[in-house]
């Protein structure tokens, strides 16, 4: 089953915005592959979605589905932690998802924006990005 790395704005998409492009991205991944997760790329995950902006959404009927589907995916994510440190993204912040990329010699990073990725081609072993913006 190949390997996915999902980021943390991507699966806020996917989690708040039924129907939306990162939705279905995300329902792809969960389907059809190995979604992928260190303890910083989960730490950011958790944290993005404790931010106040979206207690709205959190208040407004999807709080028990995003908090199971957070909980589902910590549980059956394959859990990897890199050893190798990069500095390709524009924003120092989104490097940890393409060393857990490269650590999980992942597919495909589901990523927003993928030209926040300076080096082009991505390094052997980091896949392919698909942006969901």
């Amino acid at each position: 089953m190949p390997s996915v790395v999902l980021d943390a704005s991507s699966l806020v998409g996917a989690l708040l915005k039924e129907g939306s492009v990162p939705e279905r991205a995300f329902l792809l991944a969960w389907a059809s592959a190995t979604i992928c997760l260190s303890e910083t790329v989960e730490a950011e995950i958790r944290e993005v979605f404790a931010r106040p902006k979206f207690k709205k959404y959190l208040a407004a009927g999807r709080s028990a589905y995003i908090l199971a589907v957070l909980a589902v995916l910590a549980a059956a994510a394959r859990r990897i932690e890199p050893t190798e440190q990069v500095t390709d993204c524009r924003d120092a912040k989104d490097n940890k998802y393409l060393e857990l990329a490269l650590a999980a010699e992942a597919e495909t990073i589901i990523y927003p924006d993928s030209l926040r990725i300076r080096r082009a081609p991505l390094p052997s072993g980091a896949g392919r990005i698909l942006s969901v913006s």
